[in-house]
């Protein structure tokens, strides 16, 4: 397993944490993190599989903390998200709700980028699943891409969770998140400036949480959904983070072409 110093790693930690986060959310609520975790009221043992699955991500959340488990624990991740990433499929072949179906899938498929990423990283070096990490890394700007049509497809309603007292408006921020995630996504697909757009991929994920869901929470600490939407923003923004560390590690570990020496011009010739 590859260095996992505290300062180059926050990102896996806080990947972690989003999946302790839904484990104990789960756990405390006997439900799913509705509506992200799209599993209907008729569905039988609905509270039994909710449970057990808040289970699962708990213990594979504590999982990636150790050396010896930590492999273990981002496949585990990794399967569990796409089940839920999946669950979204026959709500977007309906084609009845718009877009809103297909984004929630890009949610969830964000998460499971992260956990592929990081199982890579943790498999031995000479694998061939380990090869694929920085080819995982890239997949999370399909995720911003849908993020930013999110923000177009439902303009008006963004506007309503944009915090009114940050300068200098709320359709500057509107527009300029907007863009910025279609910006992350053209430059981690095509790798150009990668580490850079994933340091404020990042960044802009967080910021949704510190000044969306939190304050959310605050105001209304009863309801489900404001957990359950904390708990998904966390989750999300430990992805990202998790994989703008490995593109910036792939960026350091990339070889420097340097300029080639003047060859000396023959003598006597």
């Amino acid at each position: 397993m590859r260095n996992r110093s505290l300062a180059s790693n926050l990102g896996f930690y806080a990947y972690a944490t989003g999946a302790i986060f839904l484990g104990l959310l789960g756990l405390a609520s006997g439900d799913f993190a509705t509506t992200w975790q799209r599993v209907g009221p008729n569905v039988p043992f609905r509270e039994p599989l909710a449970y057990l699955t808040a289970f699962i991500e708990l213990a594979a959340g504590l999982a990636l903390l150790w050396r010896r488990t930590a492999r273990a624990g981002a496949l585990t991740l990794t399967v569990v998200y796409s089940v839920f990433t999946l669950l979204w499929v026959p709500k977007i072949l309906e084609g009845l709700s718009g877009y809103d179906p297909t984004g929630n899938f890009f949610e969830e498929f964000s998460l499971v980028a992260a956990g592929a990423v990081l199982f890579a990283r943790f498999s031995p070096a000479s694998s061939p699943i380990s090869r694929r990490e920085s080819l995982f890394a890239r997949l999370p700007g399909l995720s911003a891409i849908s993020f930013g049509i999110v923000h177009i497809y439902d303009m008006p309603g963004l506007l309503t969770w944009i915090p009114n007292w940050i300068p200098p408006s709320q359709m500057f921020w509107a527009y300029t998140t907007t863009i910025g995630f279609f910006l992350a996504a053209a430059a981690i697909l095509s790798g150009i400036m990668a580490p850079l757009a994933s340091r404020l991929l990042t960044a802009e994920i967080v910021g949704f949480e510190l000044f969306v869901w939190i304050p959310k929470l605050l105001a209304g600490p009863h309801d489900h959904f404001n957990w359950s939407g904390n708990a998904i923003s966390v989750a999300i923004g430990g992805a990202i983070w998790a994989v703008s560390d490995s593109i910036c590690r792939a960026a350091k570990r990339a070889p420097v072409a340097l300029p080639q020496q003047p060859q000396p011009a023959n003598e006597g010739g």
